[in-house]
C-alpha cells in the first residue's frame, strides 16, 4: 500500500495527466468523402462476453470501472482539441502493464461520443493482441497495410458508426524497420486524410524491450505511458518519461492495476 501511494504521489507531482480545462471548439462535421470511406469499412459484431473476459468494459458500460475510462477520455480529448492534435501513442515500460486493454477501453469509451470518430491501430507488431482480445474471426494484417500491400478496407474493420480498428493477426519479424520505413509516414497520412478521425490511438510495444516505440514516435502528436501498480518501478517510469519527452509530448501517465479505487472511499 505504501509503495502504491508513493508511486501515485510521485507521478502526480512530476508527470500526472493534465487537469480539466475549458474544451476547444468541437470538430467540424465529417466530409462526404470521409463518410464514404467509413461506410466502406467492413462492420463487425463483437461477442460481448468474450470481450469482457479480456477486461474491455467500456462497450456495455455496466462495469464500475467504466467511469474511470470516461474521465481519462475527457481529459485526453480536451488536450487534443486545445492543441489541434489527433494522434496518441500508448506504450508502457515493460510487458504486462495492460496498455492494450487500456487503449481498447479508451477507444470504446470514445465511441460513446457520437460526434467523435476514433481509429485504433495495433502496432505492437511483435506480440499483437487486439485481434485475440476482440475475438476477430478473420485474419488481418497491419503489416501489409504499412507496406502498401493492403487497402484501408482490407486492413480495418468498423464497430458501430465511429470506431475503426486495425488489428494484426500474426507477429511481424522486422517490426522496427517497418515502423521507421519511409513508406510508413505517407501511408498513415493517407489513412488520416481518408477517414478524418478525431482521435487515432496507436497501441505500441513496451518501451524497454526494443526500439519500436522510438522509431515510431515522429508519427504521433503525443504519447501516454501506462504503468502497473506493484510492478512498474519509479526508475522504469523515470527512464521512459525522460526518453519520451525527448522524442514527443508526454500527455501523461496512467496507473493501471491499482487495487484501490474511489469505491473504497464511498463513491
Amino acid at each position: 500500500m505504501e509503495r502504491i501511494q508513493s508511486t501515485i504521489e510521485n507521478l502526480e507531482r512530476e508527470i500526472a495527466l493534465v487537469a480539466f480545462s475549458e474544451i476547444g471548439n468541437a470538430s467540424p462535421p465529417p466530409s462526404f468523402s470521409s463518410e464514404v470511406a467509413w461506410r466502406k469499412l467492413p462492420p463487425i459484431r463483437l461477442d460481448r462476453r468474450r470481450v469482457a473476459q479480456g477486461r474491455v468494459v467500456t462497450i456495455d458500460r455496466m462495469d464500475a470501472a467504466n467511469f474511470t475510462f470516461d474521465i481519462l477520455r475527457t481529459k485526453i480529448l480536451k488536450m487534443l482539441r486545445q492543441n489541434k492534435w489527433t494522434s496518441v501513442a500508448i506504450t508502457s515500460p515493460t510487458p504486462g502493464c495492460g496498455k492494450t486493454v487500456v487503449g481498447l477501453n479508451l477507444a470504446f469509451s470514445f465511441a460513446s461520443l457520437k460526434d467523435c470518430r476514433t481509429v485504433f491501430v495495433d502496432l505492437d507488431l511483435r506480440r499483437p493482441q487486439v485481434s485475440n482480445i476482440l475475438g476477430l474471426d478473420k485474419t488481418y494484417s497491419i503489416e501489409k497495410f504499412l507496406k502498401g500491400e493492403a487497402s484501408i478496407e482490407e486492413a480495418f474493420v468498423r464497430y458501430g458508426d465511429n470506431v475503426a480498428i486495425g488489428a494484426n493477426s500474426n507477429p511481424v519479424l522486422y517490426a522496427s524497420e517497418l515502423l521507421q520505413s519511409p513508406r510508413t509516414t505517407p501511408i498513415l497520412a493517407n489513412l488520416k486524410e481518408k477517414l478524418k478521425p478525431d482521435v487515432i490511438l496507436y497501441d505500441l510495444p513496451p518501451m524497454l524491450v526494443n526500439d519500436d516505440v522510438i522509431a515510431f514516435l515522429p508519427n504521433v502528436d503525443c504519447v501516454i505511458l501506462v504503468v502497473a501498480a506493484e510492478t512498474s518501478t519509479l526508475g522504469e517510469v523515470d527512464i521512459c518519461e525522460r526518453s519520451l519527452a525527448r522524442e514527443s509530448r508526454v500527455l501523461g501517465v496512467v496507473l493501471n492495476k491499482c487495487h484501490f479505487g474511489p469505491q473504497d472511499y464511498g463513491y
